[in-house]
């Protein structure tokens, strides 16, 4: 006798069908609910999603933020709004609570970026962390794949946070990051201290690696076929998720920065995470795309010899040894995103000013 199964949706199919996980990429209320509703595991957050939650769900926050002024009247607007920023994402641990029990801590985190203006500096980005990880036992912490966050990574590992890797695009960035764990959790382990429950993330931004190359293609006027520009970002994860299976590292890769389906499609399967937007998650939902399991099937290697030849940067992606480093603070998709990540930290900090601090929130200089 055959028995039938019924899935909520192709997220929810894919969860209890395959090895891939996957999180909601906001810790707004309607959004992370739903999402844990068709089957994910976790979620994120960042200041871009903080202005985005506050901005959707002011009516859930205005009375606590104005009781954080009140409360501390010599704050200035940068300490209030991170304070909310921590806020927001404790919030939404405590909606993945459920899921961290039911997982023995294994799943069920919210993962909060630590302040982007310290890309530059590993003492204050391993600072920030240890603190971020003591807001709820549930916490993973972002950490940019800088110069400066590969030895912070290593560090925050060796003191017990889970991190998630971030501003991270390329091959040999998720290499980096990868080791880096390795002997964070190698030094820990040495000194008898639990790792059992630890599940270090690495994220690959691969819709912005696919906006680089359109970045280029108008840049330096480059010729190719606009089909073959979508897979960028795959083939750059196919290619680290292959590394990370054969080398056996202890770290998970995970997919974000949506663009289109193939962004989830092609990964199906593959022993990772997909961090998805809401409203990619309610598309791909809604869709007949065939849930089946894609992740070890190469992308078409015309496609990944093309984007080889003509962009000097996809190379450096996709290559092992295509950066050091030293260069991943320059390449040019970790810019664009540092530069958006720290815009949206100081629209956050414009944000609290102009709607709480103000005696009127209608006032405008």
């Amino acid at each position: 006798m055959t028995t039938l199964t019924t899935y909520k949706s192709p997220l929810h199919q894919m969860v209890c069908t395959t090895k891939t996980d996957y999180w909601n990429d906001s810790s707004s209320v309607e959004e992370l609910t739903y999402a844990i509703e068709h089957g994910a595991v976790g979620a994120t957050s960042n200041p871009t999603i903080t202005v985005s939650v506050l901005k959707k769900e002011m009516h859930l926050w205005r009375e606590r933020v104005q009781q954080v002024i009140a409360e501390n009247p010599t704050w200035t607007d940068a300490q209030v709004a991170w304070k909310i920023f921590e806020e927001v994402g404790v919030n939404g641990a405590k909606l993945l609570q459920p899921v961290f029990e039911r997982e023995g801590g294994k799943k069920g985190r919210l993962s909060i970026q630590s302040n982007p203006t310290f890309y530059r500096d590993t003492k204050a980005i391993v600072e920030q962390a240890v603190h971020l990880h003591r807001l709820a036992p549930n916490i993973q912490v972002k950490i940019p794949v800088t110069s400066a966050g590969i030895p912070a990574i290593e560090e925050a590992t060796y003191r017990g946070v889970n991190i998630n890797a971030t501003v991270n695009f390329t091959v040999p960035q998720a290499i980096a990051v990868a080791e880096a764990i390795e002997r964070g959790l190698d030094r820990r382990a040495a000194e008898g201290h639990d790792i059992s429950t630890m599940s270090p993330v690495c994220t690959i931004m691969v819709g912005r690696v696919d906006d680089w190359i359109n970045v280029l293609v108008n840049r330096d006027h480059i010729t190719v076929h606009p089909s073959y520009l979508p897979w960028a970002g795959v083939a750059v994860m196919k290619k680290a998720y292959r590394i990370f299976q054969e080398r056996g590292y202890r770290a998970r890769l995970l997919a974000a920065a949506y663009r289109h389906h193939l962004h989830w499609t092609e990964f199906i399967g593959g022993d990772m995470i997909v961090s998805i937007p809401y409203e990619w998650q309610r598309r791909f939902n809604a869709s007949d795309l065939e849930v089946k399991e894609r992740i070890d099937e190469p992308v078409d290697p015309e496609i990944v010899d093309t984007l080889y030849r003509h962009f000097p940067d996809f190379r450096r992606a996709y290559d092992e040894d295509g950066l050091t480093i030293q260069e991943f603070d320059t390449y040019g998709a970790t810019v664009r995103t540092l530069r958006g990540f720290i815009a949206s930290y100081y629209e956050l900090i414009a944000l609290i000013r102009e709607q709480f601090m103000l005696p009127n929130p209608d006032v405008r200089a």
